[in-house]
């Protein structure tokens, strides 16, 4: 189950020697994501990954990156976002702020 974003830190920067980088590859929303295994098993070389459900939220990881990269300001989004049961607790933290902060 695809559970986050892979967000690119600061090493990103230092091994492409650019300061840029980091923006870049944040703007690109291609950041690549997280499994969580629900069941063990074997995965091998030419196995095929097949989508079995999406999330009730319509909730995408790229929707993800943007909220916390650029778009924080959508309240609708961040209203979906935060009720993703497979996004980590910190993260619908992080949203669940944002909302907060339309409040006030």
């Amino acid at each position: 189950m695809v559970t986050q974003p892979r967000m690119p830190c600061y090493k990103l920067g230092v091994k492409f020697g650019r300061a840029d980088i980091v923006k870049q590859f944040l703007d690109s929303r291609l950041t690549g994501f997280y499994f969580a295994v629900l069941q063990e098993g074997q995965v091998g070389n030419g196995n095929n990954l097949e989508l079995i459900s999406r999330d009730s939220n319509n909730v995408t990881v790229a929707d993800i990156t943007r909220l916390y990269a650029r778009e924080t300001h959508d309240l609708e989004l961040l209203h979906r976002a935060v009720q993703v049961e497979a996004l980590p607790t910190g993260w619908r933290d992080y949203f669940q702020q944002q909302i907060e902060k339309f409040k006030r």
